[in-house]
């Protein structure tokens, strides 16, 4: 008898084990697909809000073409500086080969830097054996200026031959940057005047404006509610490789492009033509932008330029359900992170000439290492793994 009696209590108990298995199990897929919605909603609110500065961008340029004058100028480099701030922060949602940088993506032809000013217009100061098409002076080759040329020179020919996108618009606003000191460009409103095809500058300008729109506009459609990418993405059957995907391009945007590719290698060259808006001085604001996109992201929290928000499950409660110090350590340091770098003082090329500003930049450089490295542990902790110098 007391071996049946034993026999029914080990039954009882594996059954009971099995259902708080199923429980947690039940409890776990449910966070994490709640977590990857909310993050198809962070990222549509997030290149809403951009498109739509863009499209306040473009409308400044084309007010400032038809009356080029130093108000309508100034006016266009402000929507310029606006639009970088909601376009910065979507940055967290590239690296893992979706709708902005797939094969098929824009990013390159939305935010490729640095760029051979060369290639696009006329330099005052230039290596003459590197000396690029010149795009709008260049009226033998180019007879014509529209996006679809603006698109096919991008990067033609080189890298670093850069013909679209923010950083191409800023160089047509502020003008080369030669100056050894504090301020960036210096372009006048008179080269949309008196200059030499000046006509062509102005239309070279409204055609990448309006490129950069349409790049937004596409990337939108991708991640609407029915969009095609967003359907595949929040899938229940593809929810544990779109938290790889956003796990991994957050710790990749940390450590190896943030800290690295923007900041180090520009505070350790103590070089200008490596920072990320040379034209304008506005790098500052990259670095802060990019790394509140991270914390976005992590936190599940996206605060509109209108005052609205989206929020919802977020990555750190999926990653809490694994381990919840790591959790929280990365939330903490995100935190120290974001704080850093909002205390690196503009203009950026020249904090990295200062003892204190370089002390800035480092401590910033140096967080954001440890929060790239923090994350790949907590890829770890969540069944994968990633290497968050990978870019």
């Amino acid at each position: 008898m007391k071996n049946i009696l034993f026999i029914f209590s080990m039954i009882a108990m594996l059954f009971l084990a099995a259902c708080d298995d199923d429980g947690e199990t039940s409890q776990k897929e449910t966070t994490l697909q709640k977590a990857i919605e909310n993050y198809a909603d962070l990222v549509y609110a997030s290149y809403l809000d951009t498109h739509t500065d863009a499209v306040a961008l473009q409308t400044a340029i084309n007010s400032f073409v038809a009356s080029p004058d130093v108000t309508t100028h100034a006016a266009a480099k402000q929507a310029w500086l606006d639009a970088r701030e909601t376009y910065g922060q979507t940055e967290a949602f590239r690296f893992y080969g979706g709708p902005i940088d797939d094969e098929d993506g824009p990013e390159g032809q939305l935010n490729a830097w640095p760029l051979d000013e060369s290639h696009i217009d006329y330099v005052t100061v230039s290596d003459a054996e590197n000396a690029g098409t010149n795009i709008i002076n260049n009226t033998a080759d180019f007879p014509t200026i529209t996006k679809e040329v603006i698109a096919d020179q991008n990067e033609n020919g080189g890298e670093a031959n850069v013909s679209s996108g923010y950083h191409a618009i800023e160089f047509l606003l502020w003008g080369q940057d030669v100056s050894d000191g504090p301020g960036g460009g210096e372009r006048d409103f008179t080269d949309y005047t008196t200059a030499s095809n000046a006509d062509r500058r102005g239309t070279y300008l409204k055609e990448a404006t309006a490129l950069v729109v349409d790049d937004l506009a596409s990337l939108l459609a991708e991640w609407e509610e029915g969009g095609s990418y967003r359907t595949i993405f929040t899938a229940a059957d593809n929810a544990d490789n779109s938290l790889k995907d956003i796990v991994s391009a957050l710790g990749k945007l940390s450590k190896g492009e943030l800290a690295g590719e923007r900041m180090y290698t520009a505070y350790d060259l103590r070089s200008k033509e490596d920072e990320h808006s040379c034209f304008s001085d506005n790098t500052h604001r990259d670095i802060v932008t990019n790394a509140l996109g991270i914390q976005n992201v992590y936190e599940g929290v996206y605060v509109s330029t209108n005052g609205s928000s989206v929020s919802g499950t977020s990555i750190k409660e999926v990653l809490a359900l694994e381990n919840e110090e790591l959790a929280n350590s990365i939330s903490e340091k995100m935190t120290a992170s974001l704080k850093a770098c909002t205390q690196i003082q503009a203009p950026f090329d020249q904090e990295f000439l200062n003892e204190e500003g370089r002390k800035r930049i480092l401590a910033a450089i140096t967080l954001l290492r440890e929060q790239g490295d923090l994350l790949a542990e907590g890829a770890e902790a969540l069944g994968f793994e990633f290497d968050p110098e990978d870019i």
